[in-house]
């Protein structure tokens, strides 16, 4: 295995001077996979960010349960792609000699997994990643441990030579220089460790290069010592949350990592051993890069609140939603009806490219004793989905809860957000239970102004955008600036949980004063107010876009 490689680097070194160099080896740049069940559920997704990171060496950890045939397709994948695929598996108590058979277990499964796949499904090498430091009795028993260590390491690196075509790897943390061999205190266990394997992945977990603290200053010795050792070495980073946050780029994202690591080959090109980077792992890196911004078609949505309009004017309805644009529909349920009431209706709101979400609700319903009626239409629902097509589904689920309304807000506001509080999540958890029903509700814009109960730094309207799919703020006035003005802080808010936002303004009739409704504007002032609106809050990923109150109001709306 070692020896091979050395052989074949003089080799290379002669036709080098023979005929001019080759370019420099090309570095490895690697990730780890630790679930394995994600190579079956979403393979391509796996492969298709290889190739978008400019991946090409997978640590892939082995569940040698699983038939050969599971891992066949990944690997074949991976390796057309120019992705080497590598097994990872260890377990702190394998450094212990009691342990060193169920070690081994890992280097005989992939001797026989290879034995019977085609050469471009093999795995190319097996790491060890054995953190024995992570043992209850490390600093009581330390020679011991590393001793056994040791003899587990150098039994691993002897059965994995006898294949000269695998790999042997290990990931070892950056601080093994400052540790002893016991028996030979004039060589750090980090050059004993160097010196076993083809390749070490030094576990630099720090998120800075420079500095004392910093990547470059923590490996210095090993590089120096695989140097030496005319060993490879790839530097590793986190992407993992961890407790002290300068051990992992979690707080600072993937874009300051990137951009620390593809300074490393300039920091490091005078070590010969630097073969490249790895970046643990692919799940914590994967989930820390924010998504593409959604295409989306901006809703312009009404309510429905008399469900009987479903049965008497269903074509005026969808006449009414195609000449304004209506792509979203709330409609309020009489349960009382019959499933079949509402199929049709669903069908061809869907078919012309309307969103109907199911609603209900009443200001008695944020109170605790009021739990079970938001149980009663979301099981309703989600029955009644479960017995049509999809085609006659319900997009979601919307709740309108006014409690501010209420004798109980004035006597004891804080008790009735916190009931409220209660019957959200409960909604939330019935609705998305076994199901893709987005659940939404209603919120009254100036609820930001409204601390949340146990939480005093977070506005009550934050909590709430936080729990659904999205939320409905009902910005009722009727200038655009005193519109974007209720809203903008909630939008910036909503965008930083990537949650989505619709804005509902009112045009029926109101006694509240002036400056609350379109009602005296009318329609076609409203429309221009609303673009004003859009252009404003366009900038925002959170603005969904607009809901009329209500379809009634509107529909006779003076223009």
């Amino acid at each position: 295995m070692k020896a091979a490689r050395i052989y074949l680097s003089v080799l290379c070194l002669t036709v080098g001077f023979l005929f001019g160099f080759s370019p420099a080896e090309k570095k490895s740049k690697a990730t780890w996979i630790w679930q394995s069940e994600m190579i079956g559920r979403e393979k391509q997704e796996i492969l298709d960010f290889c190739k978008s990171n400019d991946i090409n060496l997978v640590y892939l950890r082995i569940e040698m349960n699983k038939p050969y045939d599971y891992y066949r397709d990944f690997i074949r994948e991976a390796t057309e792609m120019g992705i080497e695929v590598h097994a990872v598996a260890g377990h702190p108590a394998w450094a212990l000699k009691s342990n060193e058979k169920r070690m081994m277990n890992i280097v005989h499964w992939v001797k026989s997994y290879n034995r019977e796949a085609q050469k471009n499904e093999r795995i190319r090498g097996i790491q060890l990643d054995i953190e024995p430091y992570l043992l209850p009795f490390w600093e009581a028993d330390q020679k011991r441990i590393i001793r056994e260590w040791q003899a587990n390491v150098q039994a691993f690196t002897a059965e994995v030579s006898k294949d000269e075509d695998l790999v042997a790897s290990a990931a070892i943390p950056f601080w093994l220089d400052d540790i002893p061999v016991p028996g030979q205190e004039e060589m750090s266990l980090s050059k004993w460790m160097i010196s076993q394997f083809d390749t070490v992945c030094i576990m630099a977990y720090r998120d800075t290069l420079s500095g004392q603290n910093g990547i470059l200053n923590l490996i210095d010795q090993e590089m120096k010592e695989a140097d030496e050792l005319e060993s490879r070495v790839l530097v590793a980073v986190n992407m993992k949350p961890l407790d002290e946050d300068h051990t992992s780029f979690a707080e600072e994202g993937p874009a300051l990592m990137k951009q620390q690591v593809e300074q490393l080959p300039a920091h490091l090109a005078q070590h010969p051993s630097f073969s490249g980077v790895a970046i643990h792992d692919y799940r914590n890196w994967k989930e820390a890069i924010p998504l593409p911004p959604e295409t989306k078609q901006r809703y312009k949505g009404t309510y429905i609140w008399r469900a009987e309009l479903l049965g008497t004017e269903k074509e005026e309805i969808l006449s009414f939603a195609e000449q304004n644009g209506v792509n979203l529909l709330y409609v309020r349920l009489d349960l009382e009806q019959p499933i079949s009431y509402y199929r049709d209706f669903v069908r061809e709101a869907r078919e012309a490219g309307i969103e109907v979400h199911a609603m209900g609700g009443h200001p008695i319903w944020a109170m605790s004793e009021s739990r079970s009626k938001i149980i009663k239409l979301v099981n309703w629902v989600k029955a009644y989905n479960e017995s049509v097509s999809t085609k006659e589904q319900f997009h979601g689920i919307h709740l309108d809860i006014e409690p501010y309304v209420l004798p109980a807000w004035r006597e004891d506001k804080e008790a009735v957000l916190r009931q409220w509080m209660g019957n959200i999540e409960v909604f939330v958890e019935e609705t998305k239970n076994g199901t893709s029903l987005e659940a939404s509700v209603d919120l009254a814009a100036w609820l930001d102004k409204t601390p949340t109960p146990g939480q005093p730094e977070l506005p009550f309207s934050h909590w709430m955008i936080k729990q659904l799919d999205h939320t409905t703020l009902m910005a009722f006035r009727d200038r655009a600036p005193g519109i974007i003005g209720l809203v903008e802080n909630q939008m910036k808010y909503a965008e930083s949980l990537q949650k989505k936002l619709v804005v509902a303004v009112e045009t029926k009739e109101s006694h509240e004063g002036n400056g609350i409704t379109f009602y005296e504007e009318g329609m076609g002032e409203m429309d221009r107010q609303l673009d004003l609106v859009t252009k404003v809050l366009d900038r925002y990923s959170s603005y969904w876009g607009l809901a009329i109150h209500a379809y009634d109001y509107w529909k006779n709306g003076k223009e």
